[in-house]
Parts: structure tokens; C-alpha cells; sequence
């Protein structure tokens, strides 16, 4: 038996739990919510704020390897456990290229990977200049601590960058320019590395986003063979320019002449990637798991045409699920309730995954689920 922490106790623990477990491995989660997606499967769980370093070292000294499910966390922290002896996988130098949007765009610039053209903005006037140097439309984003939409900003105009700039803190966390990518569509590429060597990518997944949060993921993506070949082969860079162990996705802009552009990376299991619990022989969370304990990789083939519908939270009340009879009509419908306690406008609260023998088919089956779950 293994013995496994995980700090943050979301969906995203919760679901490598529940693929690990027929390993019978042991769990140790770090979360602040005592009531958290991953607290009812897990076997002990260190309830303590992300920045308690001596929580995270608390965590580390029950089990023979720490990851995490987020990547907002202390890197100093990080170092401080693998200098004592406990694994970290992705290591803390993977973290400290990849926390920092500036800084991986750099280090992947550096790596040979295709990016959009970026900029830092060190203070008002060099945003003005820089957003001069590139055009408008433009993007703005805060270097740190962004997820789902929040920490960016479309400058359409030169009179737009004052309200932009003040909606991101101001100059009061890192700021930098992004030329605006007039893209075709967003995929993301899924790839795991383990200790022992191996490195397996999981297929290319076509993500529509609605008010900047991933709504639907399908897969196989709308792609040419040439552009698919092309995200794979960056993904194979990317886990190793980043020395990754474990799940790596990077999510990507494809051109109006179907090439790929890096948009950004998460050194961890990923939301376009659930797809992967019913629709690969493998999923990306018992990979990861893997991966982090030196294991053979699983497959990663696709069993047929998926879809994953994310389930957003559209009112702010406790949550209790209704519904669930009617969204079960057609057999091929698998739903995900993650059991967070408090429903919230614009909180990932569940997904709905269909496989089926076509995109459309999935899609429609999704949809209709999803339209008579409730909170």
C-alpha cells in the first residue's frame, strides 16, 4: 500500500482517489473546507489553510509521495519538503516555471514550443506601450493566481486600458501583454510522465468555453491530421522541457492555418481531460497516479466519440441535486456530482460524460442531461 497526499481536497482529488483506491492506497488531503469534494473518500484529512507550510510539512511527513490538484501553492513549501526526503511530484521546479505565466511563456519560448508574442508590464506606461506595440484588440493578464477567465482582460481600445489595468489589482500583482490570437478554436492535449520513464498522450480534446469557464469538451477534435500531429509532438516537449512527472495539460490556440500556439499549461489532472474517466482505457487520473509511484503508464486510446459537459452552478444556494431521473434517459449518460456544499454562480459543481458512436449523438444526449439537472 501506497501513501499518498494531495493538497487541495477538490474534484480533482476527489477523483484521483477514486481511481487510485482499487490499488487500496492510503490518502492524506490538505484542505482548508472540512466538508470538501475529496473529505468523504479520504483517509485522513489535514484541514489548514494552502500557504500553512506546516500543514503542507505535516502532510509530507504521513506519506511517501505529496502532489496537488492546483497549482497556486507555496513552491517554498514545496522545497522545504523534498529537502527533507519526501517526493513532490510535479517537483517544485517544475511548479516555479510554470506558476508564473510570464515566466512560462519564457521558458517555453526558450524550449523552441510556439507561443503567442507577450510582454511584461512593469507599471502603467509600459502597458500603454506595449499595448500600442502590439494592436488592439489585446490581451491583459496577471501573471499570477488566474483561473477560469478571472485575471485577464480584453483591451479593445487605447481607451479601455485604464479600466483593464484597474480590474487587475492595478499593478498590485504582476502584469503582462498578450497579442490577441484570432484562433479557429481552443483544444487542450493531455500527457503523463512517470518516474519510471514512460510518457503517454492522450488524445486531442476540442474545448468550447461560455463567460470564459469550459462548458463542453469533445473528442476527437475538429482537426487536421497534420495540426493533431502537431499538438502531440508539443506536448512530448513540453513534459520534458518542464522536467514534469505526472498529468501536464496544455491547452492550445489552433490558427486559421491549422498550426498550434501554447496559451497556457497546469502541472496537473485537468477539467478538459475528465473526458478520460469513460472514454479512454486509461483515465488521466489513475495515470497521474502512476506516474507519481513509478508505474507503467495505461492506455491511453480512445474507446469511442466523447463528450464531457461541465455542470455550472447558476444561483447561489446549498446545494442539493434534482433532476437526476430525468437526465438519466439515455443509457450512455454518466453524471459526476462533485458534493460541494454550497452552489455558486460560476462554481464547476458536476459533469455529465456520454460516449457514443458519434460526436453529434454524445452531444445531444449530454445536452438533454444537462438540461434537467438543477441545484
Amino acid at each position: 500500500m501506497h501513501k499518498i497526499g494531495i493538497i487541495g481536497g477538490g474534484q480533482l482529488g476527489k477523483m484521483m482517489i477514486l481511481d487510485a483506491k482499487r490499488l487500496d492506497d492510503y490518502f492524506v488531503i490538505l484542505d482548508p473546507t472540512l466538508h470538501c469534494p475529496a473529505h468523504s473518500i479520504a483517509d485522513e484529512h489535514i484541514v489548514a489553510d494552502f500557504d500553512d507550510v506546516a500543514a503542507i510539512e505535516e502532510l509530507a511527513s504521513k506519506v511517501d509521495v505529496v502532489t496537488y490538484e492546483f497549482e497556486h501553492i507555496s513552491v517554498k513549501a514545496l522545497q522545504q519538503v523534498e529537502a527533507k526526503g519526501c517526493p513532490v511530484y510535479p517537483s517544485s521546479e517544475t511548479l516555479l516555471h510554470i506558476q508564473n505565466k510570464y515566466d512560462q511563456k519564457q521558458w517555453l519560448m526558450s524550449h523552441g514550443l510556439p507561443v503567442p508574442d507577450f510582454r511584461k508590464a512593469d507599471s502603467y506606461e509600459q502597458l500603454v506601450e506595449d499595448c500600442d506595440y502590439f494592436g488592439y484588440p489585446v490581451i491583459l493578464k496577471t501573471c499570477t493566481g488566474g483561473y477560469d477567465g478571472k485575471g485577464n482582460a480584453v483591451i479593445h481600445t487605447r481607451e479601455d486600458i485604464r479600466e483593464a489595468y484597474e480590474s487587475l489589482g492595478a499593478g498590485r500583482l504582476p502584469l503582462m501583454v498578450e497579442e490577441y490570437v484570432p484562433f479557429l478554436k481552443e483544444v487542450s492535449i493531455l500527457v503523463c510522465r512517470s518516474t519510471n520513464g514512460d510518457v503517454a498522450v492522450f488524445p486531442v480534446a476540442e474545448n468550447v468555453h461560455v463567460n470564459s469557464i469550459l462548458d463542453e469538451t469533445t473528442v476527437p477534435a475538429d482537426i487536421t491530421e497534420a495540426c493533431r500531429e502537431e499538438a502531440m509532438d508539443v506536448a512530448r516537449k513540453a513534459v520534458h522541457a518542464f522536467n514534469a512527472y505526472g498529468m501536464l495539460c496544455i491547452e492550445l490556440f489552433v490558427t486559421k492555418d491549422q498550426h498550434v500556439l501554447v496559451n497556457e499549461l497546469a502541472p496537473r489532472p485537468h477539467n478538459s481531460g475528465h473526458y478520460t474517466i469513460e472514454g479512454c482505457v486509461t483515465s488521466q487520473y489513475e495515470n497521474h497516479i502512476r506516474a507519481i509511484l513509478g508505474l507503467p503508464l495505461g492506455s491511453t486510446e480512445l474507446i469511442r466519440p466523447t463528450v464531457m459537459k461541465n455542470i455550472i452552478g447558476n444561483v447561489n444556494k446549498k446545494a442539493e441535486v434534482h433532476g437526476l431521473e430525468e437526465a438519466y434517459k439515455y443509457p450512455e449518460v454518466k453524471i459526476h456530482i462533485y458534493g460541494k456544499e454550497e452552489c455558486r454562480v460560476g462554481r464547476k459543481m458536476g459533469h455529465i460524460t456520454v460516449t457514443d458512436k458519434t460526436i453529434e449523438d454524445a452531444l445531444f444526449k449530454a445536452r438533454y442531461a444537462h438540461s434537467k439537472i438543477k441545484f
